[in-house]
């Protein structure tokens, strides 16, 4: 189960995997439409979340060292680490601002990783276990955080987490630089096949990195807009 060289036989949209997504989903909506229900349980439901986003941080670096397998590029600075910190955060103290960004990098790239993921072990080892349950509780609370903490974001709020995320991409880049690392996959798409895999090379890359991370957001914003026009409209009950 913790082995780094046994069971490493994954494959896209085997059983395990669809099995996986399909509970995703399944929690995603019991966390949407019982949410009168759970509200009961928000403070479980909070650090339980929490609790998952940061054993999951601090377990795999664990794994990383025990099996020989850390190095510099295994520094939680990837983008859904970054959601992770995020949420984190959010869970302490309450930040409209901190959540404007979470819910553009947190919701939807998390649930496409899980999708097109870059992992080689298969189910039931650690690394398949940690990186669904991990992705998935970073986009389980996001939605908490909309469905059970009344977190909104406004329209404009598309383009300040497209600056802010541009905006921490540039030291991103240059510890790539310096590192030779690949955060943010900034440096070249996964090594396995993933969505990035047809987003080309050089230049068109990064200006296909920029259009899909749009188009992203915007998608991710569909539903948070129709759900902010019909409480304005008085339609939305909780």
């Amino acid at each position: 189960m913790f082995s780094v060289t046994e069971m490493r036989t994954f494959e896209m949209f085997s059983v395990p995997h669809v099995t996986f997504l399909l509970l995703f989903v399944a929690i995603s909506l019991l966390l949407v439409f019982f949410r009168g229900t759970l509200r009961r349980f928000q403070a479980i439901i909070k650090w339980t979340l929490c609790s998952i986003l940061v054993l999951s941080e601090v377990s795999h670096h664990i794994w990383l060292v025990v099996t020989n397998q850390w190095e510099i590029g295994s520094l939680p600075l990837q983008l859904c680490s970054v959601s992770t910190f995020i949420c984190i955060y959010l869970f302490l103290k309450p930040s409209k601002k901190a959540f404007y960004l979470v819910f553009f990098t947190g919701l939807l790239p998390p649930i496409l990783s899980m999708v097109t993921p870059e992992l080689f072990y298969q189910f039931p080892h650690y690394r398949f276990l940690k990186y669904f349950l991990h992705h998935s509780a970073i986009a389980w609370s996001v939605i908490y955080f909309v469905v059970l903490e009344g977190y909104r974001v406004p329209r404009k709020a598309v383009w300040t987490a497209f600056f802010l995320l541009n905006l921490i991409a540039i030291p991103i880049f240059i510890i790539n630089l310096l590192l030779d690392t690949n955060f943010f996959y900034l440096a070249n798409p996964t090594e396995t096949k993933t969505i990035l895999s047809f987003f080309g090379s050089g230049i068109m890359y990064y200006i296909t990195l920029e259009i899909a991370a749009l188009i992203v957001f915007f998608i991710t914003y569909l539903p948070m807009g129709i759900l902010v026009k019909k409480e304005e409209r008085g339609f939305f009950s909780t």
